[in-house]
């Protein structure tokens, strides 16, 4: 079977490490994959990080079953059309989840349908994270071209009923798996956690990935406060990339008392890093406003087993078993509790990484490329 698959792939960063996983899962089952990738994206200006340099650090993925093309750039629609004439795959299958990416991946899905060649979307934001509602308008016009769709969350399968009228039947729901790839076997904890300060009786608290207003950076900071005045020892570790400003945190970090005990790495972290921060820390908490599907950060926690503190929204309370680790959203005061209950209770912070075990193996990539798999088949028939 070959299939082309339009997203983004490492150097490149967006959504390379799903693309990444899900590509490495698929070419073990003897498929071949034409991964059709970005010399240049879109214009750093439409970056709200600004900051578009591609990561080197990621693995190399190399297999006789792929071939990985990076011709495509954002000012040459000729090229698009070229690439897309030039594929020999018998279904494309499209990675969306950015707006200025749109005439790309309208024209190769109009190449491919003239072909009368089946597309696939897994769709990693039905709704756009601002809800824009541009994003929708040009999602429902893509969609158009859709035979199948794949999405991470009963709530993404459901907006697409709902918002696009798209049958029940032409949607599966398929997990966002494990970041593996982010796994450093050699790397030693306790050397990381005292290169960043950190000493054994510190208790880390990791807030990953890029700072955006729905993550919940706020309620992070509220609910920590409450924490520092009951464990003194407890740190809460912010990472990742600015995509607004920091100054309103940085406010409420010196509102609260609790410069000295929040440590903060604010940029782009390279995917060969990041291992040292999940390593690094005690627990993750994930306290978003809102979401609708799964997440790249829960899939990394998940990689390392970690404990987890999620938001209920979207697709993350599937990446916790216990209900003590699931808290409504924008509620400073039971994520303070819920973290407060983990640091008093190692019993229940072990249950967490157990249960943390288990759902790396129903988010297995090995369950998530069967799955993938059987879509194109019922397609290419």
């Amino acid at each position: 079977m070959k299939i082309t698959i339009l997203g983004s792939f490492p150097p490149l960063r967006g959504i390379s490490s799903y693309c990444f996983e899900l590509t490495r899962s698929i070419i073990k089952h003897t498929c071949q994959v034409e991964f059709i990738s970005f010399r240049k994206m879109y214009p750093t200006f439409l970056y709200p990080g600004r900051d578009l340099k591609d990561d080197h650090s990621f693995p190399k993925l190399h297999s006789p079953n792929l071939r990985v093309k990076r011709n495509i750039v954002w000012y040459n629609p000729i090229g698009w059309i070229r690439e897309g004439l030039r594929c020999k795959a018998s279904i494309l299958h499209a990675q969306w989840w950015s707006l200025p990416l749109a005439p790309i991946y309208l024209c190769f899905c109009v190449i491919f349908k003239l072909r009368r060649k089946p597309v696939v979307f897994t769709i990693h934001n039905v709704m756009s994270h601002e809800r824009s509602p541009i994003f929708f308008l040009i999602s429902k016009l893509l969609f158009f071209f859709g035979d199948h769709f794949i999405v991470h969350s009963k709530l993404n399968k459901q907006q697409l009923i709902d918002q696009f009228g798209i049958h029940p039947d032409s949607i599966s729901q398929i997990p966002h798996g494990p970041l593996n790839l982010q796994i450093n076997s050699n790397a030693d904890p306790d050397a990381i956690r005292a290169q960043m300060g950190f000493t054994p009786e510190h208790k880390v608290i990791l807030l990953f990935g890029a700072i955006r207003p729905y993550k919940g950076v706020d309620t992070a900071i509220s609910a920590f406060s409450r924490v520092a005045r009951q464990f003194p020892e407890a740190r809460l570790l912010i990472v990742g990339k600015l995509w607004q400003s920091w100054t309103p945190y940085e406010s409420m970090i010196r509102q609260y008392g609790i410069e000295e005990q929040v440590v903060t790495h604010l940029g782009y972290i390279p995917s060969a890093d990041v291992h040292r921060y999940f390593l690094a820390c005690d627990l993750v908490i994930l306290p978003y406003h809102h979401f609708d599907s799964q997440s790249g950060v829960g899939g990394t926690a998940i990689s390392f087993r970690k404990p987890m503190i999620v938001s209920q929204t979207g697709g993350l309370p599937d990446l916790v078993l216990d209900h003590r680790a699931k808290i409504p959203p924008n509620d400073p005061m039971a994520l303070g509790n819920s973290i407060i209950r983990c640091l008093e209770d190692p019993g229940l912070l072990m249950k967490l990484v157990k249960d943390a075990d288990t759902i790396a193996d129903i988010l297995s990539w090995k369950g998530i490329a069967k799955q993938t798999i059987q879509v194109y088949e019922s397609l290419i028939r």
